[in-house]
């Protein structure tokens, strides 16, 4: 027999699953794009200044910055998850900024900076415009829920 998750292990017959959250999967994918966007944002980095002894340190902060936005994604149910989404947000602009002070392309790295303000902005659009949802989804589904327990209430006899 396959090995099981404890979601799979816990289920019983005629067990009827909660929506599952749209806010969790805008900034989901937020936070994977930002991901990506710092992977190349490390490569244009160490590329520009390769020839420089802070290189590495650029490379290897923006890829490590990279990993912890997409694992963030994990702890975002949990309690703070979203704070600690909120505090990337800004590391990733300020790292921004950061690396336009250091670097010698001082005045092409910041506009690196605009793709992080936008993201921010996106950020704020997937958490608010995810409540929303959220909120009318589980609406829905309780009023799903209470038409299944009482099949002769009004909505039913019109079909």
């Amino acid at each position: 027999m396959p090995r099981q998750t404890r979601a799979q292990r816990e289920w019983r017959p005629g067990q009827v699953k909660p929506p599952r959250s749209v806010k969790t999967l805008f900034a989901s994918t937020v936070l994977c794009l930002e991901g990506v966007l710092m992977f190349f944002f490390s490569l244009m980095a160490w590329g520009l200044n390769q020839n420089e002894s802070y290189a590495w340190w650029l490379f290897g902060g923006s890829i490590a910055l990279a990993v912890i936005l997409v694992l963030t994604c994990a702890i975002l149910q949990r309690p703070g998850g979203y704070i600690v989404g909120w505090v990337l947000q800004f590391v990733m602009l300020f790292g921004f900024i950061g690396v336009a002070l250091v670097t010698s392309e001082g005045l092409i790295v910041p506009l690196a900076a605009i793709p992080g303000v936008a993201f921010m902005a996106c950020w704020w659009y997937a958490l608010n415009k995810g409540d929303q949802l959220d909120d009318e989804k589980l609406d829905r589904f309780r009023a799903e829920e209470a038409l299944a327990e009482n099949p002769t209430s009004e909505e039913n006899t019109n079909d």
